[in-house]
């Protein structure tokens, strides 16, 4: 598991270094917004960390849920030790 979490780590982690800005905004809704701001609507200021934040939760709850199903459906090991019983098939 460590392994497995290592290589996510490596893989994954120079996405975070490299972070830019984004703008989850189609082109109107960013003109309407920018207007507004002009002209003193302060409504639209946190339009786009709002659309952001809509955007995040499914893949965070698919995220959630992939780990909950692993840990409870992963195979676990167990030895048995049956080499001196003998076994009936009847």
């Amino acid at each position: 598991m460590k392994k497995i979490l290592f290589c996510c780590f490596l893989a994954l982690g120079p996405i975070f270094l490299f972070v830019q800005n984004t703008y989850a905004q189609c082109a109107m809704c960013a003109i309407n917004a920018e207007e507004g701001v002009k002209n003193g609507n302060t409504q639209g200021l946190g339009l786009n960390s709002g659309i952001m934040y809509l955007l995040f939760i499914p893949y965070f709850l698919v995220l959630v849920v992939g780990i909950i199903w692993y840990k409870k459906y992963r195979k676990k090991v167990v030895h048995l030790n049956m080499k001196n019983e003998q076994i009936n098939l009847n």
